[in-house]
């Protein structure tokens, strides 16, 4: 019988997945990861809920009768997300931290102990699928069948290694369906709203969390305009996302957003919705997924972040480390730190972190 480690955050969907995995015959492992020292909790949050709700999952494999195993990653994820995340921050960027989580905690801890386990197979509750390629023998991640709830676009970083040895069992559900199966079990959580927050910041106020965790002041500056006419003051450059417009407490005439944000000189660049636009962009630390590498010019479609449409453009190779992306139609509010994902239909090429 072959073996599979699933990660178990407590939720639904990777609560219905280890189901789905046991159905298909697998003999199941469930992890649930640590990411946060309960013994020191930033702000009074622990573990559980923050986003790892360990008594749930314990439920889930008690009802499904599979082992679940704890998993300390406490120490990357301070390393490599909130480090990363603060760090955008205050270089005047806007992170994900789901796409870091992936690259170096979630799937690098899995096959790390897939392989302790001896598990073939590595399982995620992530709405996505995966393939492999005949013509040029590459796996690749492929979009999910429910496209409100498609998860492809955080899953740009995996290796081949990885993505060979995934398997995302919710690829040809939609939500409800899920909630339906999970309520046919008599899971707890069937019904349970989807939470919005970063899992690390409950309650969504991440300049708290930054100020709280670097222990530094973030100094007020210059809102300006983009012919560099001072407008006001703000509160500190990490409190700002690009194209933001609630908050900024600026009596204007016309609607007003963050366009740019510049740590050398701590200001803060407005601009009306028409000056948020942009035909060009470039990517770095890109990774290729469909294919070793990209024949350029590359007609695709690409999205700039997760619940922006696709849009079409060329992608072209600048140097070794930078890609520049041209869309037919300008994108909105373009921010450095996101990610920016090809697709060719319903295959991810690859993606990058906006430069």
């Amino acid at each position: 019988m072959k073996k599979a480690l699933i990660a178990m955050s407590g939720g639904i969907d990777s609560s219905v997945t280890a189901y789905l995995m046991k159905e298909q015959g697998f003999d199941c492992i469930g992890v649930t990861f640590v990411m946060f020292d309960k013994a020191n909790p930033i702000f009074g949050f622990s573990a559980e809920n923050a986003g790892n709700d360990i008594d749930g999952a314990k439920q889930v494999c008690g009802k499904l009768n599979i082992p679940l195993r704890i998993a300390d990653a406490t120490k990357d994820f301070g390393k490599y997300v909130i480090s990363d995340f603060i760090k955008t921050y205050e270089n005047g960027g806007t992170p994900n931290p789901c796409v870091t989580c992936n690259k170096y905690i979630k799937f690098r801890l899995l096959t790390a102990l897939a392989d302790e386990y001896g598990c073939e197979r590595i399982v995620t509750g992530h709405y996505a699928g995966t393939g492999f390629d005949e013509k040029n023998g590459r796996y690749c991640i492929k979009k999910a069948l429910d496209p409100a709830k498609d998860q492809s676009y955080v899953l740009w970083s995996l290796t081949q290694e990885q993505i060979k040895r995934c398997v995302f069992p919710l690829a040809d559900y939609t939500k409800e369906q899920i909630r339906d199966i999970a309520e046919d079990l008599g899971f707890s959580n069937a019904r349970k709203k989807d939470s919005q927050d970063i899992c690390f910041v409950p309650g969504g106020n991440y300049a708290e969390f930054i100020q709280a965790t670097t222990g530094k002041t973030y100094e007020p500056g210059n809102f300006i305009d983009t012919k560099g006419n001072v407008l006001g003051t703000h509160k500190g450059i990490i409190n700002y996302t690009i194209g933001q417009r609630r908050g900024l407490e600026l009596p204007y005439g016309e609607r007003i957003y963050v366009k740019e944000k510049n740590p050398e000189n701590n200001t803060v660049v407005l601009a009306l919705n028409n000056e948020l636009y942009k035909n060009e962009i470039t990517l770095e630390r890109f990774n290729f997924v469909g294919a070793d590498s990209l024949d350029f010019p590359l007609k695709c479609k690409a999205k700039i972040r997760y619940k922006h449409p696709e849009s079409e453009a060329r992608a072209e190779q600048i140097d070794e480390n930078t890609m520049k992306l041209t869309f037919s139609e300008p994108q909105r509010a373009p921010a450095k730190g996101q990610s920016a994902v090809l697709y060719n239909e319903d295959r991810v090429l690859g993606g990058g972190i906006i430069k």
